[in-house]
């Protein structure tokens, strides 16, 4: 599936991203949305701890919010990029609504038990689960490639801002309202977001090839993150650093009121401390990201974020506490914005949502996971030990940035090239005939043959990234400098597939390749097929 393109004048070129009405309706929406959001984390994980004394159980609460993440993005991410995404959204926030709205009806008629609260709280994480690779792959969508840096830095802005009032209002109203509340009120919040999605006039896709099937989907998104270098990288450093920032998160509402004595109020204002801390750094980022380079700010965050965990678990003055809330909140936007513009800066647009739902499935993995490990650990020992070696852990992981550099402004060019030739054949193969065959075969100066094969090799990643499920390179014996490239795609419709996910940086690529190549001819490519 093709994402639709945008007409796009020369005068447009240098618009911000909420000049593009939808863009800026939606991040509006979003805002109001997540507010809501941050408005049901601060009343499930303080309710949790009036229901029950457990760390486990309270650490739980955020495994119920980030498991639906795990388990879901990549299936979520392949529904978005095969059926159509305001479709695909109104139906997730529509579930999010029910949920949302249950949970205060059950919570005001003093229905909710521990297990009532994580089931809800794991629905509404369902909720989300289906609705984040969508709201993460249709930016490209909403705005120019120009403005695209800027918009993802303004939606991890709103998530941010949303995160700064979002807690400290929840705070307040369980103060004044109680918890029902808060859970009515992020009810409502969803709907400002199904209003945009209703009144979305997406322009209809484009299909030029027949939509992949569900299946085969997953395995494309999977096989894409695979063989992809970029996201590999991000993948691994997202894994080194959500692990161990897991931990401030799940110990927070411990620490908020047992270690510094607060109320409701005070555990909303250190989130809100966050959020600001968030917020600052969003800003901040715009003028940074010009002069320093995103590997260099992702050091930085990383160890921001360590002293911050660390400093959490030895600081017993609210005052302190928040401040260094605020220093948290810096670090965690910085490092998000890194790795999110690198994510989208790595996927084309006919993987993109599958390919950012396995960063947000090893994001949320890793928070989930890391809940539950420092929950357990805080259970056996305390909140202070969880805490000091998730922060010591965060700074060891640090040698990643040093192996997986996160890259400059990305000179990648992702667009289809569509530079490759129709295949000649004498009768249309059948879309699911296969596998396919493809040979391609080059002629080079013997003498630099050894040179023409190392950079054939290169080619490996990017043919099994696009579909190839087998890859290899021989030499003739008894012609030198005649080499022939080889890979095998499932069915004719892969292989057809293939054709339309090559990019503009893979053409160019190719040209290097082919001025190895010598002889009046261009290389002769065969497709066989195993004979019926």
């Amino acid at each position: 599936m093709t994402a639709p393109q945008q007409t796009i004048s020369s005068s447009e070129t240098a618009r911000g991203p909420l000049s593009y009405p939808i863009f800026r309706a939606l991040w509006i929406a979003t805002i109001v949305s997540n507010v809501g959001t941050w408005m049901h984390d601060v009343g499930a994980g303080w309710l949790m701890t009036s229901l029950s004394p457990s760390p486990l159980l309270v650490a739980l609460v955020q495994t119920a919010t980030t498991l639906p993440m795990f388990l879901l993005a990549l299936p979520a991410g392949a529904m978005a990029d095969i059926v159509d995404r305001r479709k695909m959204l109104l139906t997730a926030q529509s579930l999010g609504l029910f949920a949302a709205a249950a949970l205060a009806i059950l919570t005001f008629n003093d229905l909710v038990t521990p297990e009532v609260l994580l089931a809800a709280t794991f629905v509404l994480g369902i909720a989300a689960a289906l609705s984040a690779p969508v709201f993460q792959a249709i930016v490209p969508e909403l705005v120019d490639k120009q403005a695209l840096p800027d918009a993802i830095a303004l939606n991890s802005l709103g998530v941010n801002i949303s995160r700064a009032i979002g807690p400290a209002l929840g705070g307040v109203i369980i103060a004044f309202a109680g918890t029902p509340a808060v859970f009515a009120l992020n009810a409502l919040s969803v709907m400002a977001v199904l209003f945009v999605l209703f009144t979305w006039k997406r322009p209809e896709t484009v299909h030029t090839l027949p939509s992949e099937h569900f299946f085969g989907a997953l395995k494309a998104g999977y096989r894409y993150t695979r063989h992809s270098p970029a996201m590999r990288l991000v993948v691994i450093r997202a894994i080194g650093f959500f692990i161990f920032g897991s931990a401030l998160w799940a110990m927070l509402p411990l620490v908020a009121r047992r270690g510094l004595g607060l109320d409701a109020a005070g555990y909303g204002a250190l989130l809100g401390c966050i959020g600001a801390g968030a917020v600052v750094g969003a800003i901040l980022l715009k003028r940074v990201r010009k002069t320093i380079p995103a590997n260099t700010i992702s050091v930085g965050a990383t160890l921001l974020f360590a002293l911050a965990t660390l400093s959490l678990a030895l600081v017993a003055n609210a005052w302190i506490a928040g401040a260094v809330m605020f220093a948290a909140g810096l670090a965690w936007i910085g490092m998000m914005t890194s790795l999110n513009v690198a994510a989208q800066m790595a996927s084309p647009g006919w993987v993109k949502a599958r390919a950012l739902a396995v960063y947000l499935l090893v994001f949320q993995g890793s928070m989930t996971g890391g809940s539950i490990l420092w929950g357990s650990l805080a259970t056996s020992s305390s909140v202070a030990t969880a805490l000091v070696i998730a922060a010591v852990g965060q700074a060891a992981a640090l040698l990643l940035a040093f192996r997986w550099r996160l890259p400059e402004d990305s000179t990648t060019d992702l667009a289809p090239s569509n530079h490759w030739a129709e295949p000649v054949v004498s009768v249309q193969p059948a879309d699911d005939r296969g596998p396919v065959l493809i040979e391609i075969e080059y002629r080079v100066e013997p003498e630099r043959q050894a040179e023409f094969v190392t950079a054939l090799r290169g080619f490996h990643p990017a043919r099994q990234r696009d579909g190839a499920i087998r890859w290899d390179v021989w030499e003739d014996v008894a012609e030198p400098g005649k080499v022939v490239e080889a890979f095998i795609v499932e069915s004719w419709i892969e292989h057809e597939r293939q054709h339309a996910r090559v990019t503009r940086t893979d053409q160019l690529d190719q040209a290097t390749l082919n001025a190895f190549h010598v002889g009046d001819r261009p290389p002769v490519v065969r497709h066989l097929l195993r004979p019926l």
